[in-house]
């Protein structure tokens, strides 16, 4: 039998925690600008960790970290359910 593939939680986990809030409000669909004011970044600050996380997580959109980190939540309240 095939090893299962790995799901979102243990990619998320090679982030660090300002790059995992990043995700985070990239994934309730906030601009770099304001999670920048959220963060009390730059908006420069913020594109490069968003440069940093795309190739720690295979990825290369918004659109795919938002899928990843919707997915992880999605996992993690199934699991707080059983």
């Amino acid at each position: 039998s095939a090893e299962p593939t790995p799901g979102p939680g243990p990619l998320l986990d090679a982030l660090t925690p300002q790059e995992l809030r990043i995700a985070g409000l990239v994934a309730d669909g906030l601009s770099s600008k304001e999670i920048a004011a959220r963060l009390f970044l730059s908006p420069r600050t913020v594109e490069y960790h968003l440069y940093k996380i795309y190739p720690k997580l295979g990825i290369g959109t918004r659109t795919e970290l938002a899928r990843l980190v919707v997915l992880r939540k999605a996992g993690t309240a199934r699991q707080d359910m059983l």
